[in-house]
């Protein structure tokens, strides 16, 4: 039981140590934080923050990591289902049940996701969530979706296109309010990745 309490301590420490990171990237960027300035808004001290974090640029490291290891997750847990429905004969307009999971995730973490990705976060994040999206895409494993041998144009430059659009998408959500539901932007992404945006524009029948 003692351990269990102390667990839930250093998750509710963690959590308003993140709280306290996002809340000053959106006040002053993430380059002016100090490690007091991050202490002081979580109500901590300096000793309870380096328990845990070795300084600022090892906290907004870890949050990422944890982001994009529960994405990675997600999608190899599901990419057999994507693999059946691209495998139709006639693409639906219907989301993916993975493109749900992801936007679900991304509407829990969007305190965090819109200020890294935001012009006052981290700019070094959108170069590790393509690299994310290029080893989930093309992973040299036998469960990577994309094979390369199946390609009609360069791997990297595919991946660059997709990881870019991908990305653009959720900040515009993120940025807008989030107004439409996780299964709205699911439905979304998946008619422009799977039809392709000349079709998704009404151009291409």
């Amino acid at each position: 039981m003692r351990d269990r309490t102390m667990d839930m301590r250093i998750i509710r420490t963690k959590e308003s140590i993140r709280d306290a990171l996002v809340e000053l990237i959106d006040e002053k960027g993430f380059e002016a934080i100090t490690v007091k300035d991050i202490t002081t808004r979580a109500k901590i001290n300096r000793g309870t923050f380096y328990a845990h974090y070795q300084d600022k640029f090892d906290l907004i490291t870890k949050c990422e990591e944890e982001i994009i290891l529960e994405m990675s997750r997600l999608a190899k847990q599901n990419f057999p289902s994507v693999i059946a429905a691209l495998g139709t004969s006639s693409p639906t307009l219907a989301p993916f049940p993975l493109a749900v999971l992801i936007f679900e995730y991304l509407n829990e973490n969007s305190g965090f996701m819109k200020a890294v990705l935001g012009p006052k976060g981290d700019l070094s994040f959108q170069t590790r969530l393509k690299n994310f999206m290029w080893n989930t895409l093309f992973g040299n494993d036998a469960t990577a979706l994309i094979k390369e041998e199946n390609l009609l144009v360069p791997g990297q430059y595919l991946a660059s296109y997709i990881a870019s659009a991908h990305i653009g998408v959720i900040q515009q959500w993120l940025d807008s309010g989030r107004k439409e539901t996780p299964q709205e932007m699911a439905r979304i992404l998946s008619t422009i990745t799977v039809n392709g945006p000349f079709f998704a524009a009404g151009l291409k029948k």
